[in-house]
């Protein structure tokens, strides 16, 4: 982006903000984790970059009214949803079409249970965010895998396989047409690929085509990079709106994790109410706070949202230029979306458990283990670069080194 503009709040990025000590999954749980606590930690998916000051503001201001009480949707935390799908794609939500959920993936689990029965497969394409599959295996269902191909450096869907799942031999089992539904991810995590408006038409025309439901998690929708423009499934058309379920949040695009709320966008009557009635009772909505900080993020969080864009992409860049021209023996996956980089460590030569010790135990950076995203992702780690310039340069100085020693004994 590298744009250069007057801001009303100009945030700096590069400044260290200790987390430790804060009860922060990536930074306080690291020895329990991978055994050690002087690792850089570069995998959890949440920004080490201070959140948007409105956002803080509106949590003090409702931090200070004396009660903090059962709590709802109201209508302006609907509008905002509404508004910023018109807004940020063009796409224009009937705000009883948004379900509030603490997260996306108790989401995932809720519409795999509403739309299917125990037997019943449900396509994963891999490598595949690792909670997919047990969300899939929970609802007593099975993984029909639908491989990405990686071809000459670049994923793309395999459209041939995905009208096989719908076949006689699909998945694990004989079965004649029982595949119910596909956990479409966009941008892809962990591969980051923003799928291009064609390949999401020829893909959600074969799940249409054979009666299935497209269950889209969007949760990376507005980090995206080099101009780039992402396309919600169902804002295609009315058909692809009629069946499926886009599941998106603000905990992304601006941190905020820890609030847990998402907006679960089900268009279709029908299908809003079986995850209504398999929500009730098991999965709560999300907590005042979430509430506020989605209203206040998407209302007022554009000028933060820029900057921190701006300074992804140059992380990004950096952390690209710096494994080219410095490491070899790892090739970084173009991304194109989302704040994760995929790094091809097979050049390597390590198995995956190798891999792994070579990343905790000699680079000394925590990085997520790419088998763990399903068997396509053997060879492969995902990185973190939403950090500070200074410590990502210091993660990759730790990989230089440890590949150096590596490479010549």
């Amino acid at each position: 982006m590298n744009k250069k503009r007057g801001y009303k709040l100009k945030y700096d990025f590069d400044r260290v903000i200790s987390r430790e000590n804060t009860d922060s999954l990536k930074w306080d749980l690291q020895k329990h984790i991978f055994g050690k606590d002087d690792l850089i930690p570069m995998w959890v998916a949440d920004m080490d970059l201070p959140v948007a000051q409105p956002i803080i503001d509106s949590l003090k201001k409702r931090a200070e009214h004396p009660f903090y009480g059962y709590t709802h949707a109201g209508s302006r935390v609907r509008d905002s949803v509404v508004e910023r799908m018109t807004k940020k794609f063009q796409w224009e939500i009937d705000p009883e079409w948004v379900v509030f959920t603490p997260g996306v993936v108790p989401a995932l689990h809720v519409a795999v249970r509403s739309l299917s029965h125990p037997g019943d497969e449900i396509i994963v394409q891999e490598p595949a965010y690792h909670p997919f599959f047990p969300v899939v295996k929970n609802s007593g269902c099975h993984i029909a895998s639908n491989p990405l191909r990686l071809v000459n450096g670049r994923y793309e869907m395999d459209y041939c396989g995905l009208e096989d799942k719908f076949k006689a031999q699909s998945g694990r089992l004989p079965c004649h047409g029982r595949a119910k539904a596909i956990i479409f991810c966009n941008p892809h995590n962990p591969v980051g690929r923003l799928w291009k408006k064609s390949e999401i038409i020829k893909m959600g025309e074969i799940i249409i085509e054979n009666r299935g439901i497209v269950i889209s998690d969007e949760i990376h929708c507005e980090i995206v990079f080099k101009g780039r423009k992402h396309t919600p499934f169902a804002s295609i058309s009315e058909e692809f709106q009629d069946n499926s379920m886009v599941c998106m949040s603000p905990s992304k695009t601006f941190n905020l994790a820890g609030l847990e709320v998402s907006s679960i966008i089900i268009p279709n009557k029908k299908l809003r109410n079986e995850f209504l009635n398999t929500m009730a009772g098991i999965v709560p909505g999300p907590n005042l706070f979430g509430y506020t900080a989605l209203e206040a993020a998407y209302r007022d969080g554009d000028e933060w949202l820029e900057q921190v864009l701006n300074y992804l992409e140059g992380n990004l860049e950096f952390l690209t230029s710096y494994f080219k021209k410095r490491i070899q023996g790892i090739d970084v996956i173009e991304t194109e979306g989302t704040y994760l980089a995929w790094l091809d460590c097979r050049e390597l030569g390590m198995d995956n458990q190798n891999l792994r010790s070579f990343f905790r135990n000699n680079a000394m950076v925590a990085v997520e283990d790419g088998y763990i995203f399903g068997k396509s992702g053997s060879g492969f780690v995902r990185m973190n670069f939403a950090l500070p310039r200074s410590i990502l340069e210091e993660g990759l100085g730790r990989i230089e080194d440890a590949v150096f020693k590596l490479q010549n004994g």
